[in-house]
């Protein structure tokens, strides 16, 4: 009786010693890989964000992490903040350049996990723009197809998905005053 319970149980242990050993292996050997390709698709981002910025200078003011992109001379152009917000598939991660007048100068999706076909066009570069020149308070309008000041056009069948990349944006505007003491004018 006892031998028939030893047997599967040292195979159990043996089994999952193994199958641990490999995983914590292959983890060392891609956990550099994975963070040196976010460090790479974060700048990207900020560079897009922020395109006149030559490079970024990480900065932490009142709890707020950002980074201020600097032309070739050090003169700041813009700030760049990643927020994030409750979408339809969970979380979402936003980030968004802001010029110094406190415009939004560039917003790019980070992390989204909506429905394909719906929220995930919030993605694509017609959503995206609408968001460029506005200042915090953006407001998001169903079924517009001329939005006024201040306003963008609901993805269509993603109110929830356009509110929410709408919520981090408006999030990344209030730190962009927070940190600078000023708000943006239209």
């Amino acid at each position: 009786m006892k031998k028939n319970i030893l047997v599967p149980t040292i195979a159990l242990f043996v089994i999952c010693l193994v199958a641990t050993t490999l995983l914590a292996f292959a983890n060392s050997v891609t956990a550099p890989i994975i963070d040196e390709l976010a460090v790479k698709t974060e700048m990207e981002s900020r560079k897009k964000v922020c395109i006149l910025a030559e490079e970024f200078v990480d900065k932490k003011e009142n709890g707020i992490s950002y980074a201020v992109g600097v032309d070739k001379d050090g003169k700041e152009l813009g700030m760049v903040f990643t927020t994030t917000a409750k979408s339809y598939g969970g979380e979402i991660l936003v980030m968004t350049g802001v010029d110094m007048d406190g415009k939004v100068s560039g917003v790019e999706l980070l992390s989204i996990n909506d429905t394909a076909g719906l929220g995930m066009n919030a993605t694509k570069d017609d959503f995206r723009m609408q968001f460029h020149g506005l200042v915090n308070g953006i407001k998001v309008m169903k079924n517009s197809s001329n939005p006024d000041n201040n306003e963008i056009t609901a993805l269509t069948g993603a109110t929830i998905t356009s509110q929410a990349v709408t919520d981090a944006v408006n999030a990344a505007l209030a730190d962009f005053e927070a940190v600078t003491g000023k708000a943006g004018a239209n």
